[in-house]
């Protein structure tokens, strides 16, 4: 059997790490995995052995390389920075490592005939959504600058199919958590952040009073499904929301996480500029990609947190300068 070849960016992260090793758990007989990652948001250790990695970034590096090197059948784009809050602090990072380095990619992509693209965006690119519900085929009205990398993103991807026939299928994941996540970044993952929290005896923070609502998907559930992103025909061309069907307000999910774990006080910080209710449809996913909700949310945490209990010491992630200290809020201007 002739393998095809999978290029993932972001190997070394939580969605490129876990479903690279799913395909070579499960599939290795028919694909051999290519990993591009930078490992500035994911770890090496992260990334599968039987994986060709290639550490490089996609705005500086000459990513054509591994185009030339690998007949690349199908990728899919998970490489990002994904923190909607701090997006209008660190702007011209934001638009260069989500919207520049993706258009570099789908360059690569319609040059090299890549057979399909897979691209994960955001539920960022909703805003506010219709009372706080986000349907596939609502209009795009983000209200931070990473929901507006990820529009044009989605946007550009759709041109390049309608100009150069660039197969695609894209895929809105919701608050994705599970063993591999980054928990040593300040301002990302918010169960992640506060498993580091825990991790080192300091309270639980949440963002005002708590009743903000999210859907949380534990990532187990969404690998078998993200793999059938690049293969199933019903998927090509489309748009569509993958991950958990249960949303909870944020201060649930605290009090859950506190169960869990037996420890950590709750405290309350300053208001932020976010999205209150983020609660996305999930037929289209089940329709599609056979999406079925498995892990409920207190299930997901202990397994989470037995893996986080395992993990070295490692360095937090803090901006040392951001490019717009106007606005900023006053947790984040703490270098701790």
């Amino acid at each position: 059997m002739n393998k095809k070849t999978i290029l993932i960016t972001g190997v070394a992260g939580l969605l490129g790490s876990r479903l690279a090793d799913w395909i070579i758990e499960h599939k290795s007989e028919e694909y051999n995995i290519i990993g591009i990652d930078d490992l500035s948001g994911g770890y090496k250790e992260n990334i599968h052995p039987d994986v060709k990695f290639w550490q490089m970034d996609l705005v500086n590096h000459p990513i054509e390389n591994v185009f030339e090197a690998h007949k690349i059948d199908y990728v899919y784009h998970f490489a990002a920075y994904a923190a909607e809050g701090l997006s209008p602090f660190i702007r011209s990072y934001n638009y260069d490592n989500n919207l520049k380095a993706t258009a570099r990619l789908v360059n690569e992509c319609i040059k090299h005939d890549v057979k399909r693209l897979v691209f994960t965006s955001t539920m960022a690119v909703y805003g506010h959504g219709e009372g706080g519900i986000f349907h596939e085929d609502m209009r795009r009205n983000p209200i931070d600058p990473y929901g507006i990398a990820k529009m044009a993103c989605e946007r550009d991807i759709e041109v390049a199919n309608e100009q150069h026939g660039l197969d695609y299928c894209i895929i809105r994941p919701h608050n994705v958590y599970g063993a591999k996540q980054n928990i040593w970044d300040k301002y990302r993952n918010v169960l992640g952040i506060w498993m580091y929290y825990l991790l080192n005896d300091q309270p639980i923070t949440i963002f005002g009073d708590g009743t903000q609502r999210r859907a949380f998907s534990y990532i187990d559930d969404s690998l078998e499904p993200l793999f059938r992103a690049h293969l199933e025909p019903k998927a090509s061309k489309q748009i569509i929301n993958l991950g958990g069907i249960e949303d909870y307000s944020i201060l649930h999910c605290a009090e859950v996480l506190q169960k869990v774990t037996g420890k950590g006080e709750i405290v309350h910080l300053e208001k932020r500029h976010e999205v209150h209710t983020a609660v996305p449809t999930w037929q289209k996913s089940v329709d599609i990609l056979g999406f079925e909700y498995k892990t409920s949310l207190e299930e997901g945490l202990m397994r989470m947190w037995d893996w986080a209990q395992l993990q070295p010491m490692r360095d937090r992630f803090i901006w040392e300068n951001y490019e717009i200290e106007k606005g900023i809020y006053s947790f984040w201007k703490n270098k701790k």
